[in-house]
Order: structure tokens, then sequence, then C-alpha cells
């Protein structure tokens, strides 16, 4: 079985509800043996990012670049691989 990590940093109601539909899309009933993990970016851990065989980063875009809660996550992942 493989798995899929979903990581977002989605702080409004539309952001959450683009994260259900991303969720719901990846466990359609068409896709077999995988596992489908959501985790918020600022409490994922790097043991979850080692276990997935695939990841998604979902956040939103400020100012031309990711939210500060995907950059934190990226910094939390880089220094503790």
């Amino acid at each position: 079985m493989k798995q899929l990590l979903i990581v977002a940093h989605a702080p409004s109601e539309n952001m959450q509800a683009l994260v259900s539909a991303l969720t719901e899309g990846a466990q359609d009933s068409e896709i077999d043996d995988v596992t489908v993990v959501v985790a918020e970016a600022l409490k994922t851990t790097p043991k979850q990012v080692l276990a997935c065989d695939g990841i998604i980063l979902f956040t939103s875009e400020n100012l031309a670049y990711m939210s500060g809660g995907m950059k934190d996550f990226n910094s939390l992942c880089t220094f503790s691989l």
C-alpha cells in the first residue's frame, strides 16, 4: 500500500474547501492501494514525510510566494532530515 501525504496550509474557509476537494479526489474509489494522509503544515513531522511515497504541498500564494506556514514546514524538514 502506497501512502500519499498532503501537507496543507489553509488558513481560510475557501482554502480548506480546496483541501477537502483535493483529499476527496485523492481518495476516489478508482484509485487502488493508496492511503491518503492530510497534515497541517505547522504540525507535520519529518517522520511523516519519510513514511510517505508521494507528497502534495498545498498553500496559498502571498505576494508571489508560498505562505509562512509552508516556509516553516520546509525549514523543519530541511534541518531534520
